[in-house]
């Protein structure tokens, strides 16, 4: 038990610690999306647990309010970009956690190529280079919806606002 004011884990860690295939898997993703150690993995798939957990909840019983949960539980995955638009309810059954990673202002941010790798993304993020929506945002895995993706650009009082800064120079943008 943790004391008042003491957060607890927000992760489950694995239930066999030495498996050699899922450490190979876990260390694949974590230089995919540039993750800096496995805890923001296991975060990533504790979330995709708990998505799936309200899923299965909400196709059990579904009535007159159900419906209303469901129907908003949708929407927010939708606008977060993790399901499509045609996508339903049975759909988040079918998620996998590259689809959680796919979300992250990290991986946005290297996509959108305002960085070479996930790593220098994730560096310019926590050292306060990159905004959304015009507020600085120096946390790695924030999740950005659909709607602020284009949004995301340098910080304007940024040296890396420049076009002429040496990292952006190399053809970046």
């Amino acid at each position: 038990m943790s004391l008042p004011g003491e957060n607890t884990k927000f992760y489950e860690t694995p239930n066999h610690p030495f498996q050699g295939e899922r450490i190979a898997e876990e260390r694949g993703l974590m230089d995919r999306y540039g993750l800096k150690n496995k805890e923001e993995l296991w975060r990533a798939q504790s979330e995709l647990r708990n998505y799936r957990r309200e899923a299965r909840s909400l196709l059990g019983d579904i009535s007159g309010d159900e419906a209303d949960e469901s129907s908003e539980f949708l929407s927010r995955l939708k606008r977060l970009g993790i399901l499509g638009d045609g996508d339903e309810l049975g759909d988040v059954l079918l998620l996998d956690i590259t689809d959680v990673l796919e979300r992250r202002l990290q991986t946005v941010a290297y996509r959108k190529g305002l960085a070479h790798t996930p790593k220098q993304a994730r560096q310019f993020i926590t050292h306060g280079h990159v905004t959304v929506n015009g507020q600085r945002v120096s946390v790695p895995s924030a999740k950005v919806e659909i709607d602020e993706e284009g949004d995301i650009a340098f910080d304007e009082h940024s040296p890396l606002a420049d076009d002429l800064h040496p990292e952006r120079s190399e053809g970046n943008e």
